[in-house]
């Protein structure tokens, strides 16, 4: 059994994409009924703050119409909750692979290509995931947008730690 003392910074950046993708994993099996955070929403923001400046935001996303005049106030705000959470479950997966695996893996290109690769897939068998799922549906637009949120974080990393070398060989 391997000692958590013996854990290095990179291993514990590789458990925390590990322990966002079971999250991943669990979420994606679960109805729209069960993670809906309409009731919450309603119950905290009840006098529907930010309304007035909301009403003017329109948009098409999977050939449905995104706004509170077609969905209500409660579901417009959790469709940026939800699409958030795919960003930013997304981000944290390239982050936790691109720092884990910067030192495994010698070269920062090939690097940056498989956390991404390796995110990208995980997003797409997440999807397929909730096609097995009652009242879930699939969409290849949420692919797009967690791959974006894995590249966001890995050119990220890639720019911090560049930088963050570049100013100690300078300091040396």
């Amino acid at each position: 059994m391997v000692s958590i003392k013996r854990f290095s910074r990179n291993d514990w950046w590789l458990v925390l994409s590990l322990v966002i993708m079971i999250l991943l994993f669990i979420s994606s099996g679960e109805t729209y009924k069960q993670q809906t955070s309409v009731p919450f929403l309603e119950r905290w923001l009840a006098n529907e703050p930010f309304k007035q400046q909301l009403m003017g935001i329109s948009f098409t996303y999977v050939d449905q119409k995104v706004s509170i005049a077609s969905s209500g106030y409660f579901k417009f705000v959790e469709f940026f909750i939800r699409k958030g959470a795919h960003f930013g479950s997304y981000f944290l997966i390239g982050l936790g692979g691109y720092m884990g695996y910067k030192e495994r893996i010698k070269q920062t290109g090939l690097t940056m290509v498989v956390v991404w690769l390796a995110a990208t897939g995980y997003a797409a068998l997440d999807e397929f995931h909730q096609s097995l799922t009652g009242g879930r549906t699939p969409l290849f637009q949420d692919v797009l947008l967690d791959a974006s949120g894995a590249l966001t974080a890995i050119i990220l990393a890639w720019l911090v730690t560049t930088f963050w070398r570049h100013r100690g060989k300078k300091a040396a």
